[in-house]
């Protein structure tokens, strides 16, 4: 049996943090990077505002974004908060941030600044567009990136006009990319012991999950429509009414296609001149489509997807959140973990575990999302401030 996962156990352990990360893609870089055994110290202003992009602190949005850390205040508009930040970027292994290019210069905690204190470094950015060239100044937030970077345009029914993704996708994959990123210069490092500066924005992660779309027009010139449910080319595939609701079907293959005949009972279609081919059933998907939700509403969704299953076709239901964290893979793959908190915070919930697995460790939630400023004496006193310096940066407003 896996035993619950220390710290020092997991892969990131050892490598300090500093988090100056607000809304999502920042925090979502950094929780990846938590949720492994980094040491994470989350910076924030004294003058904490009950509420920000992502809402109260204690909210649902928060708490599943900043657990696995630990909370300072530090004021870095002040020549003390800002000396105790470098002092703290000394032994740090990375910092991660997303503020605009001109606000990082403007407090003096840019990549030149920190590099300088500290050539080891890994100093990873988001931004919206980029760090330079004619919108770099510009704030970003997702839908902003969703609309420039094209999803908008091929997301929804035919003819709907533009519909944004249902989740932030692209603070979620910017996240997840300069995670990955900031990992891959840390394998750098321990080679080279040199620390690299490592950027992505919102638009970067929305053109690059344009994926085959944007292939599509840099390589043939085609310029991908809206198509719903319809997936551009595997044909069976898209959603189908049952009984009792929807399912997916993806018989997307010639052999997948023949024995998806044969299991809704019409293996007659195999043969038929106008869905033979691939490119065949393109050109006549409407009335293939109609074809298959007649046969497929006469039974239950439970009764398709078995078939399906035994037949080696992919099949599955279209749930909504609360019967996704009621299906037992989903409750088998321990999706929704739990979180240890104080009666104060709101007690004990659950939050969105990590999606990665290693070998013989686990992915327990080690700290709950900390309280403002919980930190602070720890952390300063880790990089040598006593008692009586810590207290007169308290009096003078620097930390709370």
């Amino acid at each position: 049996m896996v035993q619950a996962s220390t710290s020092a156990a997991l892969p990131l352990s050892g490598i300090r943090v500093l988090d100056l990360t607000l809304a999502r893609a920042g925090p979502t870089c950094v929780r990846h990077l938590a949720d492994w055994g980094a040491d994470v110290v989350r910076i924030e202003p004294p003058a904490v505002q009950s509420e920000d992009a992502i809402g109260q602190r204690h909210g649902f949005d928060f708490q599943n974004l900043h657990r696995n850390k630990r909370a300072i205040h530090l004021d870095l508009k002040s020549a003390e908060g800002h000396a105790a930040f470098m002092r703290l970027v000394e032994t740090a292994d990375v910092v991660v941030e997303n503020m605009r290019p001109a606000v990082k210069k403007r407090l003096g905690v840019a990549w030149d600044d920190v590099q300088a204190v500290n050539p080891c470094i890994v100093y990873g950015s988001i931004s919206g567009f980029g760090q330079d060239g004619p919108y770099g100044h510009r704030a970003g937030v997702d839908q902003i990136a969703q609309g420039m970077g094209g999803l908008m345009s091929i997301t929804g029914l035919p003819g709907q006009g533009p519909v944004r993704v249902g989740v932030p996708i692209n603070d979620l994959v910017a996240g997840t990319l300069l995670a990955l990123g900031i990992s891959m210069a840390l394998v750098e490092r321990a080679k080279t012991g040199v620390g690299r500066w490592v950027t992505t924005s919102l638009l970067e992660a929305a053109v690059f999950m344009l994926d085959f779309q944007a292939a599509r027009w840099l390589m043939a010139g085609e310029v991908a429509p809206q198509a719903g449910n319809d997936h551009p080319t595997g044909i069976p595939t898209g959603v189908f009414p049952t009984s009792d609701g929807h399912i997916n079907i993806a018989a997307s293959s010639g052999r997948m296609y023949e024995r998806f005949c044969d299991v809704i009972g019409r293996p007659e279609w195999k043969t038929k001149p106008e869905w033979r081919t691939q490119k065949a059933r393109s050109r006549d998907r409407a009335a293939i489509n109609a074809a298959i939700g007649d046969i497929t509403r006469t039974q239950t969704a439970d009764y398709w997807i078995n078939m399906f299953d035994e037949a080696g076709i992919p099949c599955g239901p279209i749930y909504t959140i609360d019967q996704v964290f009621a299906d037992p893979q989903v409750q088998h793959l321990g999706m929704a973990t739990p979180m240890h908190r104080s009666e104060a915070a709101g007690g004990d919930t659950r939050v969105v575990a990590s999606p990665l697995n290693y070998s013989d460790l686990t992915r327990d939630i080690r700290l709950p999302t900390p309280e403002a400023g919980n930190h602070t004496d720890e952390v300063l006193a880790s990089v040598g401030y006593s008692e009586a310096e810590i207290a007169t940066l308290r009096e003078k407003g620097v930390v709370v």
